[in-house]
């Protein structure tokens, strides 16, 4: 599970596994993988298993890092293909309409790239198959839906501004309309679009993905009961916070308002929720640290082969510009892997570092004109960026965390800091540290998932020229996507982007946490009530004795029954509690199917879970179009079981 605090990133496992989930792989038989592994065809293309007869003895494939032996069929002679970064495109729109959703009511997204390998080869192998070559038919095989997932990812992966630091420049009254702001919106989007492509590119040997499961689920519900079932009723009874009247006119205490994100005096008239926010946002931040504080010896050794492997890079790139050649004397383990795709499928140097050149000159000057943003801080924040996507990276491989909330957050107090120093106005201060906390928590979150994408390609042997093509590609297409998508729901729903509206549709975890930092770390003194800084203390100090603790005296194999504070801090910052039970039951189903029918799990777990995960998404656009045109259930909805007789949904 990855945490970001207000945007929950759950990463899937490898995508390259979507390709073996489908019942078109059904009695596949798969190559076995071992330490005295000779690479040779396997003994059937997994895309193309018609006539496969059913009793044949079936093997495991095993990903131990290594690409998948070459696999019989058609060679693929076109990875990059129109219909492909079409349909990826399209699929990402998919995704992030569902993560827009999602991240204003939950605070979790999803990455879009087990979604887009799925789906993608149940949309174009069938057309593959029917449709003649000149209407998009022709063969289509695993190096190309590779392509399809790539870029889904891409076009799916720009959505996180909008369920964090984009309606927080709103409801700091930084911002006007979206529809007035159209232009900064793509202007900003634009900024944090390509990063991650261009971050990808040196990152890409690092990365493994994961999966949360029943751990994380528990964690979740176990800090909603502990903030919602036990801190938030201590805090009214002790008249640490207040209640609000609700808006349907029901004075009962059951039916007052206690999630309201807007107060008169912070410290000492502040809601159950803003009291809660404080706890999580520390809980969060003292975890991942501490997490990757314990893994430092991973992170060291990698910095550490980085720095030998660009100065080795130099040294013999100078040598060659004197006609000599450079002997490599480093031992073997300080070496870099060998890049096993061919060298014109490479992507060179020039290609990445251009444009990452051009992306650092257009944030500078973007940033400046648009935002006011000063060019310091600018540089700042992209050096904050890279360092925080090769953490990002790191962290998801090693503690199965990516922190990429906590690097926002970090980020946050980073450049609250510098502005601070520089005396500048509270109001450009505020709209300072969120532009620059965006840049970095968005290329840092971008580039785990292109880094991802890059590892399923690795292992399928697909080309990293094509796939870094398609992430550039489905960028482009993204940055259209996901401003258009926004302002949607904006429309739909003004509270999104009005403080003082309130929001019955969606808990905004990730706005209140991403305003409430900019809050904090720009006044001249901290809105924290001190009962809550006590409470968010002693718990963030119990969060890191138990990362320390089971680093160091639980045995690996009791990992899984050690709490994950990420998720129960996260519990503390979203107000909705019937989100975690789904969660617990979500994961039980999933637990308890692919113990008692792996097979089936294998085929149609994955599958079914991502067709639920995007349908609610798709739900909750339709249902901001119907408010739009006046058709949703506020008109004709029934207020069975509502208060006042008043519809509540």
């Amino acid at each position: 599970m990855a945490s970001h605090m207000e945007e929950t990133r759950v990463q899937p496992t490898n995508s390259v596994s979507a390709h073996e989930k489908s019942s078109d792989y059904l009695d596949e038989k798969h190559s076995v993988r071992s330490a005295n592994y000779e690479a040779k065809p396997a003994h059937i293309n997994e895309f193309d298993a018609e006539g496969l007869e059913a009793n044949e003895e079936s093997e495991l494939l095993v990903n131990d890092g290594n690409p998948f032996p070459p696999m019989g069929g058609p060679e693929e002679t076109q990875q990059l293909t129109f219909r492909a970064v079409i349909v990826g495109s399209l699929l990402g729109l998919i995704v992030g309409a569902s993560n827009i959703y999602l991240g204003l009511k939950t605070g979790f997204t999803f990455g879009a790239s087990l979604f887009g390998a799925i789906f993608g080869f149940a949309i174009l192998k069938p057309l593959s198959h029917a449709l003649p070559e000149y209407l998009g038919g022709g063969y289509f095989g695993p190096k190309e839906n590779t392509t399809v997932q790539t870029a889904a990812t891409a076009a799916g992966g720009l959505t996180g501004l909008f369920v964090a630091a984009v309606p927080a420049m709103y409801h700091l009254q930084l911002m006007s309309t979206p529809s007035k702001d159209i232009g900064r919106l793509f202007g900003l989007t634009a900024l944090t679009a390509f990063y991650g492509v261009f971050f990808a590119m040196p990152l890409r040997r690092y990365y493994i993905r994961m999966l949360s499961g029943l751990n994380a689920s528990w964690s979740f519900l176990l800090g909603a009961v502990m903030a919602w079932g036990m801190l938030g009723p201590i805090s009214i009874a002790k008249g640490w916070t207040i209640s609000k009247p609700n808006i349907y006119g029901v004075d009962e205490p059951l039916w007052r308002s206690y999630t309201s994100m807007s107060a008169k005096d912070f410290v000492h008239g502040a809601s159950p929720r803003y009291w809660l926010l404080w706890p999580g946002i520390l809980i969060m931040l003292c975890y991942s640290f501490a997490e990757l504080a314990m893994n430092a010896p991973i992170f060291i050794r990698a910095t550490k082969s980085a720095y030998r492997s660009a100065s080795y890079s130099y040294r013999s790139w100078a040598a060659s510009r004197k006609g000599e050649t450079l002997q490599d004397t480093r031992p073997i383990e300080e070496r870099p892997l060998d890049d096993p795709a061919p060298e014109h499928e490479q992507v060179p140097f020039w290609m990445w570092s251009i444009g990452l050149i051009a992306s650092v000159a257009l944030t500078l000057i973007v940033g400046k004109l648009s935002y006011g943003m000063d060019v310091g801080v600018g540089i700042l924040a992209l050096i904050l960026a890279f360092i925080f996507s090769f953490i990002g990276v790191q962290s998801s491989g090693t503690t199965d965390v990516n922190p990429i909330g906590t690097i926002a957050k970090a980020s946050q107090l980073v450049i609250g800091g510098v502005t601070r120093a520089q005396g500048i106005s509270i109001e450009k201060a505020q709209l300072t540290n969120l532009v620059a906390g965006s840049i970095a928590g968005q290329a840092a979150a971008h580039g785990v998932d292109m880094t991802g994408d890059l590892k399923t390609g690795h292992l399928l042997r697909a080309s990293p020229r094509v796939q870094f093509l398609a992430q550039v590609f489905g960028s482009v297409i993204g940055i259209w996507l996901s401003v258009g998508l926004f302002v949607l729901f904006a429309t739909a729903y003004p509270c999104i982007t009005d403080l003082d509206v309130e929001c019955t549709a969606f808990g905004l975890p990730s706005v209140s946490a991403w305003r409430t930092v900019a809050v904090a770390v720009t006044s001249p003194t901290l809105p924290i009530p001190p009962s809550s800084g006590y409470f968010a203390i002693g718990l963030s100090i119990l969060a890191i004795i138990t990362v320390v603790v089971k680093h160091t005296l639980i045995p690996a194999r009791f990992h899984a029954w050690v709490p994950n504070w990420n998720a129960i801090g996260l519990g503390f910052v979203v107000p909705q509690t019937y989100y975690p039970i789904a969660m617990v039951v979500g994961a039980h189903v999933a637990y308890t199917w692919a113990r008692r029918w792996p097979k089936s799990w294998e085929i149609w777990g994955f599958a079914l879970s991502a067709g639920l995960v995007a349908g609610e998404g798709m739900g909750g656009v339709l249902t901001a179009l119907l408010t739009i045109v006046k058709a949703d259930g506020s008109y004709y909805g029934s207020p069975v079981a509502c208060p006042a007789k008043t519809y509540c949904g």
